[in-house]
Parts: C-alpha cells; structure tokens; sequence
C-alpha cells in the first residue's frame, strides 16, 4: 500500500480481506458492523491507498479489480497472522468467532458430508460461514495463495510447503437401479465388463483405474459416457441399464435413490482420503478447531465420496 509507516491502518487490511470475499459494500459492512457509508469512505482510503479502483462495477454487481486479485491472498495471509498473534494463549471464543472459511470439496462430499459439517460449524461457532469450492481449485494453488483454507479429498498438491494430513481409506463400490440385469447371479469381473458403464468425471475422462484393472485381466469395459458431476450420475444411472461408481461413504445417496450398490470383482488402488492446509494456519485456533471437526467427521474406513473414473 502507498502508505508511509506513521499513515499505516492495519484495519484497511481486514477490510480489504472481506470486500473481496464479499464483492459488495453493503454485505462487507454487516459483516464489519459499520454503515454503508462507512465502509464506502473505507474502500476509498484503501483505493487511494493502492492506487486502484480494488472493486468496479459489472452489472447490478462488483468485481475485483485484476491488482486486487493479485494480492488477496497475501492479504488474507496477513490478516490472519495478526489474528493469531493477538489471540490469547491459542484459544479462541467460537461463541463469539465471526469468520467465513473456504474448503475446496468435490461435489461427492459436499453431497455426503456438507450437511452435517455445516450443522456442527452452526451449533458451536454460529457466526462462522462455510463456503465451499469445486475442486476445480485444487488445480490452483488456493491454499498457498489463500484462495481456500483447507482442502478435503484425494489431496494431490504440489506445493512442498502445505501440510498434508492422511485421515484414512475408502474403497469403491459398483452401483446400478435395482433389478440391473447384472445384479442376477455372481459379479464376475467379466460380466462387469461386459456392462454399459457410466463416469463422473469433472474433466470428461473417459478411463481409469477401472480400466487399468480390468486390462491387467485381458478385458475392458464400454465407457458410453461421462458426466461432470457425482450427484448427477446417480441420477442418470436410477433410469437407465448403465453401471456406475461409488465409494462407501457415499452410499448413503445411492440408498437415497434407492440405487443398489455390489463390490467390483477387481483389484482397484485404495482410495486415500485427507486435508490439506498451508502452515500460516498452524498458530490459528479457529483454523486448528475446524480441522478437528473435518477430522472427527471422517469415519475410518468410509473417507472418500469421490469417484475414480
């Protein structure tokens, strides 16, 4: 910022952190507490103090600014650094905690787990928000540049710095509507191939461990198609003969559905399950009390909702 060290605010830091997360002067300044007109002096001192416009208008609604952009994550870095260094003794009030965290989840654990998550966050930290991210941004890196501060799934970072904690395995099931032709007699790994089959998959792959599997045996499988989501192959597969994917934590939807579930007659890869997060949250007990509730709601043995292709 173009501020001489006698002009510094640290305040137009935290201030910048929730007009970006926010996009909108009046939702930053009920979450700051401040009236509109207050927090529009606020963004002007930040403007003048960066020398952009930080947000412009589009529409009925704002955007960030490219130079704004750039640095909210460094910004949002700060800002909870200085809110560890000032909390006490590494405790913190959730009663009172008023804070909004981004955990990238694919749409499979969202599904699964999101509600229960959310209940919990709201039963003991009621002025915490929960914002969840496709996993499209695992493919960024959120966590360092503090676009997301945690990450839940098949983690494959490439940041050497982020902390990564293996919470368990989950393994993979076959699902069908009930009365699937195959479901007739013993599953064998050739008449699972011989079936039309179906993948979830948000980058259009059309292979897999499945397959790799199924070619160390000499077979392969009809891929008809893919989907980009979970949820929404469960239900293409409840009106048609196609046999998809699933994991056990997320049976719980296919009973939903009222789809059947069956064990694959192969040898697949484990499926491992865990969060990540960047160092800078190690100090920060709101961080280190979520990790504690992502931790205790993975059940051992049923950890990911995902699908491999």
């Amino acid at each position: 910022m173009r501020m001489t060290q006698s002009g510094l605010d640290l305040n137009l830091l935290v201030a910048l952190d929730v007009l970006l997360e926010e996009a909108s002067v009046s939702r930053a300044a009920a979450r700051l507490h401040l009236s509109e007109p207050a927090m529009s002096r606020t963004l002007g001192r930040i403007r003048k103090a960066l020398g952009d416009p930080v947000l412009v208008r589009a529409g009925r609604s704002m955007v960030p600014t490219p130079h704004a952009l750039a640095v909210h994550g460094e910004v949002r870095a700060v800002v909870e650094r200085a809110r560890s260094l000032f909390l006490s003794a590494g405790r913190v009030d959730l009663a009172t905690l008023t804070r909004t965290f981004s955990v990238i989840a694919n749409d499979a654990y969202v599904a699964a787990c999101g509600a229960t998550l959310l209940a919990r966050v709201a039963s003991e930290a009621p002025g915490v928000r929960l914002r969840f991210l496709p996993e499209s941004h695992a493919d960024l890196a959120a966590l360092r540049e503090g676009v997301a501060d945690l990450e839940l799934g098949v983690v494959d970072t490439r940041s050497p710095e982020v902390h990564v904690e293996h919470l368990s395995d989950d393994r993979v099931l076959g699902v069908v509507r009930p009365g699937h032709p195959l479901l007739r007699g013993r599953i064998t790994a050739r008449r699972f191939a011989a079936a039309d089959h179906l993948i979830a998959s948000r980058r259009g792959r059309l292979a897999g461990p499945v397959d790799t599997a199924l070619a160390e045996l000499g077979l392969s499988r009809r891929v008809v198609g893919s989907v980009g989501t979970f949820p929404a192959s469960l239900f293409v597969l409840r009106e048609g003969d196609l046999v998809g994917l699933i994991t056990t934590q997320a049976v719980p939807l296919a009973d939903a559905l009222g789809l059947e579930t069956f064990p694959i007659p192969l040898d697949l890869p484990a499926m491992p399950f865990g969060m990540a997060w960047h160092p800078r949250h190690d100090a920060d007990p709101a961080h280190a009390w979520l990790r504690a509730c992502a931790r205790e709601l993975a059940p051992a043995g049923a950890h990911r909702p995902g699908v491999p292709s």
